[in-house]
């Protein structure tokens, strides 16, 4: 698996329950640009549009060496693949529990094919937020202390 981008903001905005892979329809000159890692995942999202799932707000940046004259919008709407049962599925507990669907990685799998993990997460409150910076303050402390520690030994 080879790791072209993660969305790290996302991680931190959300309460993630529940991951899913799959598959993103793309242009070639896109793929060329993804093996260049130029793409950013900061501000994407996923919605259902008439029963099929989109990501937007993905940027893939477009590559120099490509044809000028065919020049994909960047930001472009981008159609995810998936069965059809996960998409009902995740219908439905969007519909009713108030869920997002983000965009938490993109990569190439084993087979070199482009794969977009998503994750059902639920918003975080500001208290959540603190929560988790008081817990990676703490985890960074107590790594350099460790670390110190073998040090003196």
């Amino acid at each position: 698996m080879k790791l072209i981008a993660q969305n790290k903001k996302a991680l931190f905005d959300y309460e993630v329950l529940e991951k899913l892979e799959c598959g993103i329809v793309l242009l070639g000159s896109e793929v060329k640009s993804l093996r260049l890692s130029r793409c950013n995942l900061k501000d994407s999202f996923a919605r259902f549009v008439k029963g099929e799932l989109f990501v937007f707000g993905m940027h893939i940046s477009f590559l120099q060496s490509t044809n000028p004259h065919f020049r994909p919008d960047e930001k472009r709407a981008r159609k995810l693949l998936l069965h059809r049962s996960q998409l009902d599925k995740w219908f439905g507990r969007i519909s009713q529990d108030g869920l997002t669907i983000v965009p938490l990685s993109i990569y190439f799998n084993a087979h070199n094919k482009v794969k977009l993990q998503l994750a059902l997460a639920r918003g975080k409150q500001l208290h959540d937020k603190r929560e988790s910076i008081k817990k990676k303050i703490l985890d960074r402390e107590a790594r350099a202390s460790l670390k110190n520690y073998g040090k003196s030994l």
